[in-house]
């Protein structure tokens, strides 16, 4: 029997906004973790995405926090009690609007502050009082370093999509937060996934925690159909297309792995005549937040985005995700799928391998416990076959599994009145008869080396006409000519005076 919202016995306020919401069964998360959080008990919840997470942590902390609930108009009376943490901006202001909405009839206030903005709205709004506060690590930081959040009276810490907060980037910057918090509190960890290593990270920061899963850990929703095509890279933007025509799909997410890749791939389908908008993280967070916007009014057909769409965004009614890179992390592709299916809805998740991506493909098997079979899309011409069985394209053809001909580079032919036949020889291939002139050489250096007789060995001439100098009358005895050096020259007689 499916359990209803009319027997939680909540009170009128939150009862009435539910109803305004149109919320009247419990999704499975729901029914199991809200009776648990109103008893006051840590717990670790595991479900799939698209089923309600939000509103299971978030009605049993607003019922708790109610006897709190005043209207003072002074900061000292609504201070923080409640600080939920996310991974990313987008999800953070995504959870702040419901919580604000389950909170509409009373008077609980509530912020979000993330990166990306002004500080000083968040300021203003933090020195009023907030009794629930939602923000993203590095932005809730800077706040405390600043002296404009104490936490030193919250009560309850949630984790949502714990299995980033607690990844190696976001561990340092959450133990720091956590320190300023009082020892005695309840804490929340919810995610679609949880590996062993994250529960015996998580077990450190609750006390004997109720687990609670709805489902098997790390399971896709079964109302999504995953597809897997073999694509070649340069053919992935023409598979998108065709499942979008054939399928009659009208707004879809778009997945890849690298911000370059992501802007690249939105400016393409855009010049194609598609209305495409690039979410990732080298956006200023205005611009994030108008795509997303843009997207969720059907403004914008598709919306090619990084991973930091991939975690808890809540848009309703879209019909299918494409993943153009097969994720690195595997758990990243469970998130990835989930933003189609959601609340019961039907959707498609199409995946585009390359034959690279074959491991990252066995990685998914591995986590979901499902055997996957990468199919080939029909396209309209042969360029998109592929075969995949040997994981690496056909090298004897042109990459894509077939050899053809080089239709860019057909074959050269001599013109006519150039054909000469076999028989006739290439002037080209004649060797030329030229040959340098032999250059005459001095015999002298070519004769072998002979040993220098011992008159030649005797004093040089010019040493000899030295003495005979020296010893010319009217100079002084003691006077010593100074040492001759061998002219290389022979001096002209003619010129002497």
């Amino acid at each position: 029997m499916t359990a209803s919202f009319s027997n939680l016995s909540l009170a009128e306020p939150l009862a009435r906004a539910v109803a305004e919401m149109g919320y009247e069964s419990m999704t499975p998360i729901q029914a199991q973790a809200i009776p648990v959080v109103l008893t006051g008990k840590d717990v670790m919840g595991a479900a799939q995405t698209g089923t309600g997470k939000t509103a299971a942590f978030s009605l049993p902390l607003l019922q708790r926090l109610l006897k709190h609930e005043n209207t003072s108009t002074s900061p000292a009376r609504h201070p923080v009690r409640a600080l939920v943490l996310l991974p990313t901006r987008e999800l953070a202001d995504q959870v702040a609007q419901q919580i604000k909405l389950y909170a509409k009839y009373t008077q609980m206030r509530s912020a979000v502050v993330f990166g990306g903005m002004d500080m000083k709205p968040q300021t203003l709004e933090l020195k009023r009082g907030v009794e629930i506060l939602v923000a993203t690590p590095g932005r809730l930081l800077d706040h405390i370093e600043a002296k404009n959040a104490v936490l030193n009276q919250v009560e309850y810490v949630v984790l949502d999509e714990a299995d980033r907060m607690l990844d190696i980037g976001f561990l340092p910057d959450l133990q720091r937060i956590l320190s300023f918090l009082p020892k005695q509190r309840t804490t929340l960890l919810f995610s679609a996934t949880f590996s062993p290593e994250i529960k015996r990270l998580a077990g450190s920061y609750l006390q004997d925690p109720i687990t609670i899963e709805v489902a098997r850990p790390n399971e896709t929703a079964s109302t999504v159909e995953q597809r897997f095509y073999a694509a070649q890279d340069d053919d992935k933007r023409r598979v998108v297309k065709a499942v979008l025509n054939q399928r009659g799909i009208k707004q879809a997410f778009i997945f890849v792995n690298s911000k370059l890749g992501c802007g690249r791939l939105a400016r393409s389908l855009e010049r194609e005549g598609l209305k495409t908008a690039a979410l990732h993280g080298d956006k200023s967070q205005d611009e994030r937040l108008k795509a997303l916007e843009a997207f969720k009014k059907g403004e914008v057909d598709l919306l090619v985005c990084t991973d930091v769409a991939a975690r808890g965004l809540d848009i309703k009614d879209v019909p299918a995700v494409f993943n153009f890179d097969v994720p690195f992390n595997a758990e990243d592709y469970v998130h990835r799928i989930g933003r189609t299916g959601r609340a019961g809805a039907s959707g498609l998740a199409v995946t585009l391998v390359s034959p690279s991506d074959m491991r990252l493909v066995a990685d998914i098997e591995k986590l979901i416990k499902t055997k996957l079979e990468v199919e080939t899309y029909p396209l309209e011409d042969e360029r998109s076959r592929g075969h995949f069985s040997e994981g690496r394209p056909d090298s004897r053809g042109d990459g894509r599994g077939e050899r053809r001909t080089d239709e860019r580079r057909p074959e050269r032919r001599p013109e006519r009145g150039f054909e000469r036949r076999r028989d006739e020889e290439d002037p080209r291939d004649r060797r030329s008869s030229f040959r340098p002139a032999q250059v005459s050489r001095d015999p002298f250096f070519e004769k072998p080396y002979e040993a220098p007789t011992a008159e030649q060995a005797s004093a040089a001439s010019w040493e000899a006409s030295a003495k005979t100098v020296a010893s010319r009358p009217g100079l002084s005895a003691n006077i010593k000519p100074k040492r001759k050096v061998a002219a290389l020259f022979k001096a002209d007689e003619s010129l002497k005076p």
